[in-house]
């Protein structure tokens, strides 16, 4: 009779060194590192300030504010109304919109791959060793709450909506009517491109094509699946562009109402 010996335990490999490899692969993380936490740094600050966020002449709003719903918000930049009374500074005046879409980024599968290697070192690179004794991957909290991002997409179409009817307020001429600056076009191209990145995200791209057992008999949705398909392939692109349209347009925003320079104007 042949005799069955039991399955050693289930461990982890024993290595001395943290990792094998020469090439310098510490270096992507620790630029992506970099750069997350200025623009963190950054964001923190203006989205707390309360000043200089509002160009009323040509009805440019920052995006970092919108929507302005904060009793403290200066005439004109309210579009929606002011829901709430004056709050503290320590609340932000775009508390609705906020939330979500930091739930959103912060759930987003690339953001997920970025900070998880850059900050948390799990783990840095591939076969390099991470500093965790343990791995429990998404299954506990906070990290089960990853699982909110297909929710958080649809609040973000929301706020994309709202972001999109700001640069239609930003067409505004100085002399009334329809006018044209270099305010407007940065807030154009920001736009554009955070709809890409939305629309980019993968529970897009199963809310398109997903369950399907076959794509010929429903033309249209295989028509937008291979569309958001193309925006998907390049969602870190548009995660990376998108952070620094966002910076752009709400410091050229920020120069302008704080009177550092006059918006160059194309007509109006």
């Amino acid at each position: 009779m042949t005799q069955v010996t039991a399955a050693p335990a289930r461990t982890r490999a024993q290595i001395a060194e943290r990792t094998l490899r020469k090439d310098p692969w510490w270096r992507v993380p620790a630029v992506t590192a970099t750069l997350l936490t200025i623009w963190v740094a950054y964001a923190t600050v203006r989205v707390f300030m309360g000043h200089w966020y509002y160009v009323p002449q040509y009805h440019y709003l920052t995006p970092f504010y919108s929507p302005c719903i904060n009793g403290e918000c200066v005439p004109g930049s309210a579009s929606l109304g002011t829901w709430l009374p004056a709050l503290p500074p320590i609340i932000p005046y775009a508390l609705v919109s906020l939330p979500f879409i930091l739930g959103f980024r912060l759930s987003c599968y690339y953001y997920r791959r970025a900070y998880y290697r850059s900050f948390w070192q799990a783990p840095t690179a591939c076969a390099v060793r991470e500093p965790h004794a343990t791995y429990s991957g998404e299954t506990r909290f906070p990290l089960i709450m990853q699982n909110l991002h297909r929710y958080f997409f649809w609040i973000t179409v929301a706020v994309s909506v709202l972001n999109t009817y700001d640069l239609i307020q930003a067409f505004h001429g100085k002399t009334g009517g329809v006018g044209l600056g270099l305010g407007t076009l940065i807030m154009l191209v920001n736009v554009v491109l955070l709809w890409g990145y939305t629309l980019g995200c993968h529970s897009c791209r199963h809310i398109t094509g997903g369950r399907l057992k076959n794509f010929s008999k429903h033309p249209v949705r295989y028509w937008a699946w291979t569309r958001v398909s193309w925006l998907n392939a390049r969602h870190m692109q548009f995660a990376w562009t998108t952070l620094g349209t966002l910076m752009l347009t709400d410091l050229y925003i920020a120069l302008l109402a704080a009177g550092v320079f006059s918006d160059p104007r194309i007509f109006n």
